[in-house]
């Protein structure tokens, strides 16, 4: 049998879920042993009357715009049973948040293109939009969103539509990340990088850290990791795919 680029690899995944597993299938399929060890999840708003008024109001039509920047948030929609007029346009921020809503039924309107982050979104699609928009979001905006909207005069409303808590790891998890059993570690957000830092540093000089774009690397060295790897695009192929360049050129 054909030796695959990431044979001998474990490689910590720390989502849970579809992502987690999707991720976790593709490692597989290039040699590596994934580690699936959540350490966010997400929880309902801390201010619930206030998420049920806004989705209310987007039903009644009072919004001609819908940004939506995870799948989470679909799963949100879909808990509430949320229905969007046709006179509100959807936008999806990153390609898992557009399958994600096509999957559950909703039309996608526009996805940034080049850039599908939400710096890319502020760049390709702000500059010229009108009319109300609608930001269901965790608990911790994207401060790129909220700002560049800003700046761009959006008439844009925020709602926190989840939380997102951390996860204790495994002591064996910890145990295998500090003797560099763990060979790298994929992150797919700042919540995720945030929880790494403080549950797994100081990571062993050895581990590879492999984030999912621009602005997740930007926090990850913001929260004190050090980042190996930068996919191009937001998407766990891509991510993977960095890996797999990193181990054939060693």
């Amino acid at each position: 049998m054909a030796a695959k680029p990431l044979d001998g690899w474990r490689v910590l995944v720390p989502r849970g879920g579809k992502w987690g597993d999707g991720t976790a299938a593709i490692l597989r399929s290039s040699g590596a042993v994934p580690v699936i060890a959540p350490m966010i999840n997400f929880a309902t708003s801390d201010d619930g009357p206030a998420l049920v008024n806004t989705l209310h109001e987007l039903e009644d039509g009072q919004f001609d715009w819908l940004v939506i920047t995870s799948a989470t948030t679909v799963d949100v929609f879909m808990g509430h049973r949320v229905t969007v007029p046709a006179t509100t346009k959807i936008v999806a921020v990153g390609e898992t948040t557009a399958v994600a809503l096509q999957l559950a039924g909703y039309a996608v309107d526009f996805i940034p293109e080049g850039d599908n982050s939400a710096r890319g979104l502020v760049k390709d699609w702000a500059k010229s939009v009108s009319g109300r928009v609608l930001v269901p979001h965790s608990d911790v905006a994207e401060p790129t969103l909220v700002s560049g909207l800003a700046m761009e005069g959006v008439d844009a409303q925020f709602v926190a539509a989840y939380r997102t808590v951390g996860v204790p790891v495994a002591d064996a998890v910890r145990a295998d990340v500090a003797s560099g059993r763990i060979g790298a570690i994929v992150v797919s957000s700042g919540s995720v990088a945030r929880q790494i830092a403080a549950q797994l540093a100081p990571l062993p000089e050895s581990t590879i850290v492999a984030c999912i774009g621009p602005r997740t690397a930007f926090d990850a060295r913001a929260a004190g990791l050090v980042v190996n790897l930068i996919a191009e695009d937001r998407t766990s192929e891509s991510l993977v795919a960095a890996l797999v360049e990193y181990a054939e050129r060693e």
